[in-house]
């Protein structure tokens, strides 16, 4: 097998596992507090990042990649690594930034057709308000992401209040 068609069915392997993940929590629980200081975090702590299987983050090597050591899973993002980032952000008064972040580490969790469809959900007439709370309640009942399913919920209610909930099209 050639060194291409390794990286092309480690990468199908990744693609495929995207959706398999189990319900990450809502605040991700991280081994540090970290700044701008700590900035870039794999230079300056890479001793706080780990991968989805609890590999070290200078065990994730392009050598070890391309000699079939790593897995698909090996090479997933887990929420602690997105908390980490967001505490960099709030350090720097990039608050919005580092609420994106932790949405994101939030979303690991849910399978990547059910993002997709969410996101079909709430463009404009395409759910009543009632499937769009029904949304949120099952981002933060199944999925443990509080952040996401308030902004969703959100969502619903300004989609009502301007018309652009399906009970208007």
């Amino acid at each position: 097998m050639t060194q291409e068609q390794m990286l092309e069915q480690i990468v199908k392997q990744v693609m495929s596992s995207m959706s398999s993940v189990d319900a990450a929590p809502a605040a991700a629980k991280c081994d540090g507090q970290v700044t701008e200081a700590d900035y870039p975090i794999g230079d300056k702590r890479p001793d706080l990042i780990f991968s989805q299987t609890g590999k070290a983050y200078k065990d994730l090597t392009i050598e070890k990649l391309l000699a079939g050591e790593l897995t698909a899973e090996d090479l997933r993002i887990r929420p602690e690594t997105l908390e980490l980032q967001a505490q960099v952000a709030d350090s720097v008064n990039r608050d919005a930034f580092g609420r994106n972040l932790r949405r994101a580490g939030e979303l690991i969790a849910v399978p990547d057709a059910r993002l997709l469809e969410i996101y079909n959900a709430m463009r404009p007439y395409k759910s009543t308000k009632e499937e769009l709370i029904a949304i949120s309640d099952e981002l933060k009942n199944q999925y443990n992401a509080p952040i996401s399913a308030s902004l969703v919920a959100e969502a619903a209610e300004v989609g009502y209040n301007r018309k652009r909930t399906k009970e208007f099209k």
